[in-house]
């Protein structure tokens, strides 16, 4: 199926020599001749797709790409169809000899998504995955070499493949879909293997010269950047190795589909919100200083981009579409010099999108490997958790910080949603018209358990492979000081840093810290054994017996919280959670800057008790300051006032464990389904 490229809407001059080499075969550029088809998607104008609402931020759209086709432009003008035979087509990916074409498919309508394999003519399509749920966005890899333990067990160097699914089968963390995980997997469909495990979702890879991978990663671990956290650029090996930061918070806070180009930018989209089909402005970073080298590309006018890819002379190939929907994607070629964008390629009844480069491009560095299977656990260790580039914990003296809390994220599994999420309960944080303003469990912290952190600051840990993990550090009185995302160690892997939140390009003290002076701290109680703190089971109890009393929260006009803070323990008929679970967790919108929804924090921060106000009372002060002002911090009414029972140690370390942990209902899995409705005690 072929036609001609008739909808080219304005030819720019550095194309006008295609008519001139036609016998030649090449696209000249500025900066050298190279042959130059072009391989994307279109998908047809005027679907519902373009009306429906937008996805959940960070989220990989399921239905991006149904109804879609992959088509090759060539050099004289000529469109090709290369997948007649299937429903939909998408995410397109040429090798590096520009042999072959990677794309994610379905057959029939309603078959799950897999990557297959053809060749640069549409030819000898053949499938790679199989049975591992929706499988998108693949690309080609490097060559992955093994350096297994003793004794020796050669393994040849092998290639693979790289996509995005959601083979294992969780919710991400805020619910709206299936969690998205990277995959490797060699060429003949064997050796699947996941690389990624964040609790969110892993999306739109891409593999550097270097042999490094791009990925957006949408983390909501964090709830002071609102109750969608960030999607962040990070960067990770082959293997699954070294998952860390690559462009984090400079910018907007939505950073996606990032490519490298030849010229050493990582080009990518961003913005505050994500639009039903992703787009955004473009935005780019240095590969020799990507944490301090952030800046905008295109402006406002121009329209919202997105999928860049690379172009030899340092441009990038890219999709673009106006602001207000007037027309549709259409393919261009951007210079992130200059900010200048010229029209390639426009098909009015479609949308022209992910575009790559069908042209042969250097072999990215190979990378060597030790994960080994027979290896069930990781390692993880600090220099100096004083180093950070962190206001508040940079002037830490010394021995504020106490200990290391571990926790584990267990993710609710696609088939428990059900009793978890009843149909009609909002997710998340209730407000004007909602009738819950709880936090579901769509992620369960559990403890690994607690270590000393050694005088110098330092710490070593090891802890179960392939388990999405959050470090807290603690306090003397047990309240977290500052958290991580969810990070985890590969099978055999060792994963240092230099500090809390430090700045990476920063060279760390020659120093051999105390905590490696010795064996890891082994955390790795079976998940029977692994602690929980939820409301229902370990807090309810504590607020009858200590808070639910007549002269205190008991009914009545509250005498400290403020008004309106009733803690007894029945419920409006038909209410998903208690009367005291609601006040504690009511809404305020006193939350991060530019956030224009209610979110948790008039009495419980869910992830920081420090900065909890029922925290405050029941130490008689505002404990969110690390370092008081000389005078002390500002005092509060102490509670339970004089005259009622106070609360023990371990009472009020549970109550500081439940916030640090996420400040849940109930925990998973749960003593009984909580989709019946009525009170739940």
């Amino acid at each position: 199926m072929e036609r001609s490229a008739r909808r080219i809407a304005r030819v720019p001059a550095w194309l006008t020599l295609v008519t001139m080499g036609l016998l030649a075969g090449v696209w000249s550029f500025a900066e050298g001749r190279i042959d130059a088809p072009i391989i994307f998607t279109q998908i047809q104008t005027g679907t519902d797709l373009e009306g429906r609402p937008p996805p959940a931020e960070g989220m990989l759209r399921a239905d991006w790409g149904v109804g879609g086709r992959i088509v090759r432009l060539d050099p004289d003008g000529r469109l090709r169809v290369l997948t007649p035979g299937f429903a939909s087509a998408a995410d397109p990916a040429t090798s590096f000899d520009a042999e072959r074409i990677l794309f994610a498919g379905q057959r029939q309508a309603n078959d799950p998504w897999n990557i297959y394999e053809m060749k640069a003519d549409g030819s000898q399509v053949r499938q790679i995955t199989k049975d591992l749920g929706d499988c998108r966005q693949p690309a080609y890899m490097a060559t992955v070499y093994t350096l297994p333990p003793p004794p020796r067990v050669d393994t040849d160097p092998w290639q693979q493949v790289m996509f995005v699914s959601i083979a294992d089968g969780r919710m991400n963390e805020y619910g709206s879909g299936p969690a998205t995980s990277l995959y490797s997997i060699k060429l003949d469909g064997t050796f699947p293997r996941r690389l990624t495990f964040n609790l969110s979702n892993d999306m739109d890879p891409f593999l550097m010269q270097d042999g490094r991978i791009l990925v957006a990663c949408w983390q909501r671990a964090d709830l002071r950047r609102g109750l969608v956290g960030r999607v962040s650029i990070f960067g990770v090996n082959l293997d699954g190795l070294d998952y860390a930061p690559y462009v984090l918070d400079e910018g907007m806070r939505v950073k996606h589909m990032p490519c490298a180009t030849t010229k050493g930018l990582v080009v990518f989209v961003e913005g505050d919100r994500v639009p039903w089909d992703g787009g955004g402005h473009l935005a780019a970073v240095t590969t020799r200083r990507n944490f301090h080298s952030y800046r905008r590309l295109s402006n406002d006018a121009e329209g919202l981009y997105l999928t860049p890819a690379p172009l030899p002379d340092g441009s990038v190939l890219v999709s673009r579409r106006p602001t207000d929907r007037s027309a549709a994607h259409a393919l261009y070629r951007f210079d992130p010099d200059s900010g200048d964008a010229e029209l390639l390629f426009d098909d009015p009844d479609h949308h022209d999108i992910q575009a790559k480069l069908l042209a042969p491009r250097p072999v990215p560095k190979g990378r060597s490997t030790v994960v080994s299977e027979k290896r069930t656990t990781g390692r993880f260790y600090c220099l100096n958790v004083y180093v950070s580039d962190l206001p508040g914990l940079r002037s830490l003296p010394l021995g504020t910080v106490k200990r290391l809390r571990v926790l584990e994220g267990v993710a609710l599994r696609v088939d428990e949603r059900g009793q978890y999420l009843p149909d009609g309960l909002r997710i998340g944080i209730g407000g004007p018209g909602s009738h819950a303003v709880g936090i579901p469990p769509l992620v369960q912290k559990r403890l690994l358990g607690e270590v000393p952190v050694e005088e110098d600051g330092s710490f070593n840990i090891e802890v179960p492979a392939n388990v999405p993990v959050q470090l807290q550090t603690l306090d003397a009185k047990g309240m977290a000081i500052e958290a991580s995302g969810w990070i985890w160690a590969k099978n055999r892997e060792a994963r240092g840093c230099i500090g809390c939140h430090e700045d990476p390009e920063l060279a760390p003290e020659n120093i051999f810290v105390k905590a490696l002076r010795r064996e890891s701290h082994k955390l790795l109680l079976p998940p029977e054994r692994r602690r929980t703190v939820d409301f229902r089971r370990d807090v309810m109890p504590i607020i009858e017996t200590k808070c639910a009393s007549p002269a205190c929260h008991g009914g009545g006009e509250p005498p400290m919280l403020g008004g309106g803070m009733t803690l007894v323990s029945h419920g409006d008929a038909g209410a998903y959670f208690n009367r005291a679970y609601e006040s504690l967790l009511a809404a305020t919108r006193d939350g991060p800057p530019g956030l224009d929804t209610p979110v948790h924090g008039k009495y419980v921060v869910p992830g920081r008790a420090r900065e909890s106000r029922l925290i405050w009372h029941l130490f008689g002060y505002d404990t969110s300051a690390l370092n008081p002002r000389p005078g002390g911090a500002r005092r509060y009414a102490p509670m339970p006032p004089r005259g009622c029972a106070p609360l023990t140690e371990d009472e009020k370390l549970t109550l500081i464990e439940w916030i640090d942990l996420g400040a849940l209902w109930d925990g998973i899995p749960g003593p009984d389904p909580l989709s019946s409705g009525g009170v739940q005690e």
